[in-house]
């Protein structure tokens, strides 16, 4: 009788722990959703938002991006100009009679470079991504089918930003170090939840459901004075940051670096966890290179936040200048 109950019991265990696995394959938002924590956005919030800009000054969040970006992996960045001038020397032939001469541009561009907003059908878990669907039911080489970024809404909503360095250099000096005379936390440094909580007190912000929330560790200058080094390692947000943040519904999560997440992983043998409990099981968005040093320098902590991405479609992820108005 007793092995019976037990056997039962360890079964209705297991089952319990399979659905509780399972559970993200359907969104809150119901089975069809394919924007996510975009749902957020909402007349009330967007008003909410507007009440924050006090000064009207304005902050580019994109960074330039050019063939000399550092990025993840072998995405790179290619742009052309063709003229029917400039590549004459000025001797092209000039268009009707008022002469028009004209200068175009094209590239052969990997969206994932520079300052980027990550798509829900970005990363997934054994090719299942957000609201449960698999990569055979919407991939195509040509365009993603579904969850591609121009379905995203624009998104208006409060914007904070968490100055990291300025919390560690109170709480671990160790983590922080100062490069060519900028303050910076060091590679591999995990921000969680102590870390992103000790933040929000010192600047006085609580979170929202709705926000945008960044991250700023200092390291995006890091590009500019050491390219290998920028790239092999990187401090960054830690899985129980991540899940502390994303308990409190935001919109989007994004730091002043390639990858959002800490490098190298927390957790030996796994890879991007953060993106994982991000994107696919929770619908929140990545924002990645975020220009924040301006933010913090103004203590811009509160901000009404602007995004509208280029709508091409079936992109994965799309290269964007938010726009932080105080």
């Amino acid at each position: 009788m007793m092995r019976s109950l037990c056997l039962t019991f360890a079964l209705v265990f297991c089952l319990a722990m399979d659905a509780t696995a399972e559970d993200w394959h359907t969104s809150k938002w119901g089975k069809d959703d394919t924007i996510g924590s975009v749902n957020l956005v909402t007349p009330e919030r967007i008003l909410a938002a507007t009440k924050l800009v006090k000064t009207g000054k304005r902050y580019a969040l994109g960074q330039i991006t050019s063939r000399d970006t550092p990025a993840f992996g072998s995405r790179t960045f290619e742009l052309f100009t063709v003229s029917n001038g400039g590549v004459f020397d000025g001797t092209g032939e000039p268009y009707a009679d008022n002469h028009m001469t004209t200068n175009d541009d094209w590239a052969l561009v990997w969206m994932g470079v520079g300052s980027q907003i990550d798509g829900l059908g970005h990363v997934g878990i054994d090719h299942v991504y957000y609201n449960g669907n698999h990569i055979r039911d919407f991939f195509s080489s040509g365009g993603l089918k579904k969850l591609g970024t121009q379905d995203i809404p624009p998104i208006v909503a409060r914007g904070i930003v968490l100055d990291i360095v300025a919390y560690m250099k109170e709480a671990d000096p160790s983590k922080v170090m100062t490069v060519e005379g900028l303050e910076m936390l060091r590679e591999g440094t995990a921000i969680n939840q102590p870390e992103i909580e000790g933040a929000l007190m010192r600047q006085n912000l609580s979170l929202l459901a709705g926000d945008i929330v960044l991250l700023h560790t200092g390291y995006m200058e890091m590009a500019d004075i050491d390219i290998p080094r920028y790239k092999k390692s990187i401090p960054g947000l830690g899985v129980g940051g991540a899940l502390f943040l994303a308990s409190h519904d935001p919109i989007a999560i994004g730091a002043d670096t390639f990858a959002l997440e800490v490098m190298p992983f927390e957790n030996k043998g796994n890879a991007f966890e953060v993106h994982l409990e991000l994107i696919p099981k929770r619908g929140i968005y990545i924002l990645e290179n975020m220009v924040t040093r301006e933010l913090v320098t103004d203590q811009a902590w509160e901000f009404m936040f602007v995004l509208g991405q280029a709508r091409m479609q079936g992109a994965v992820q799309m290269i964007i200048n938010p726009v932080a108005i105080r």
